[in-house]
């Protein structure tokens, strides 16, 4: 167990949804049963943070949000095995899960009946500490810098998630071209995919950061690239998108809705789904998918575009993303 060189920690506090957060300061938390403490280095703003503020999915308030955690452990709880101090580890959502219920027991533990979710049943990483479940963190690569890995660790670990769910295409869309899309069309124009970018209508700043990444098309989700998708991944939590990408998808192809919360799906004409058409969506990431990713040579190859903040900024970051005013990710620094 590491020695203690400071007694408080900070936090930014959410006490219930549609309030700002505060700063807090608070003892540092003492280790459990399997736990790790960790100090925090850099921690991304991800849209599921909105989603936590805003009271959109459930979350225990008080809350710390934040869960693209990157941070070197500073203390082990009796139990850990294979982590020690002075180790650098990323922290994703998914915090802990119960391991009986029938999907743990299946190799979905995504979809386990009794998770804890980092930064939304269990406090984050918007803090300059956090305790985490050992079981559930990730090694990091040194090439990655804090600022670099942090957006990796949701916005990169979903859309890596979403990327596999789209299956075998050669001509992807990607509808909201945010912190998950820029990663994502990294990766698939890497694999030599077409990718196609669709944006909020007249975000030219998006479209042409979209084509500097290699897209082959960027223009409004409203428009049409004029060729036919194989698949299409949306990251934005608008649900009129899904009848919209419906229509760009050929037949037999896939609609994934890479978001853990959306607006509802307007009613659409059965044909546009007919042809073996799919929609499915993306629930949170598996352990597998984490290290898969992480240590694929993608991961070290991705050029990660961040906005920083200090954490006491954490509404300013909050209020950017959900404006649009960011290219890329924002990511918190204590």
């Amino acid at each position: 167990m590491a020695n203690r060189h400071e007694d408080h920690c900070w936090a930014m506090v959410c006490d219930g949804p549609g309030l700002p957060l505060r700063r807090e300061s608070r003892s540092i938390p003492r280790t459990g049963l399997g736990e790790v403490l960790v100090k925090v280095h850099a921690c991304g703003v991800c849209r599921t943070d909105l989603h936590v503020v805003d009271g959109d999915i459930p979350a225990s308030y008080p809350i710390v949000p934040g869960h693209e955690i990157v941070g070197t452990v500073i203390e082990t709880g009796d139990g850990v095995e294979g982590l020690s101090a002075g180790v650098r580890i990323g922290i994703p959502w998914l915090g802990q899960t119960c391991g009986k219920c029938r999907y743990c027991q299946a190799g979905q533990e995504n979809l386990c009946d009794a998770p804890q979710f980092t930064g939304a049943t269990r406090d984050g990483g918007y803090a300059t500490h956090v305790l985490a479940d050992a079981r559930f963190c990730f090694p990091l690569a040194d090439s990655l810098t804090d600022t670099e890995a942090a957006p990796l660790l949701c916005a990169g670990l979903i859309g890596w998630r979403a990327y596999r769910m789209a299956g075998v295409c050669d001509r992807l869309g990607l509808y909201g071209f945010g912190a998950a899309a820029h990663i994502l069309a990294q990766v698939a124009v890497a694999d030599g995919k077409q990718v196609f970018a669709f944006t909020r209508e007249g975000d030219d700043d998006a479209q042409h950061f979209a084509m500097e990444l290699g897209c082959t098309w960027a223009g409004s989700s409203l428009e049409s690239p004029g060729i036919e998708l194989d698949a299409a991944i949306i990251f934005a939590p608008a649900g009129p998108l899904v009848p919209i990408a419906l229509k760009q998808v050929r037949k037999g192809g896939r609609v994934i809705c890479g978001g853990i919360h959306m607006s509802d799906i307007p009613a659409f004409p059965y044909a546009d789904l007919w042809g073996e058409r799919s929609i499915k969506s993306v629930a949170n990431l598996t352990r597998a998918d984490g290290l898969e990713f992480l240590t694929a040579d993608h991961a070290a190859s991705i050029q990660i575009h961040t906005s920083q903040y200090a954490l006491e900024d954490a509404n300013r970051a909050l209020s950017d993303l959900r404006a649009g005013r960011l290219q890329g990710a924002a990511v918190l620094i204590p």
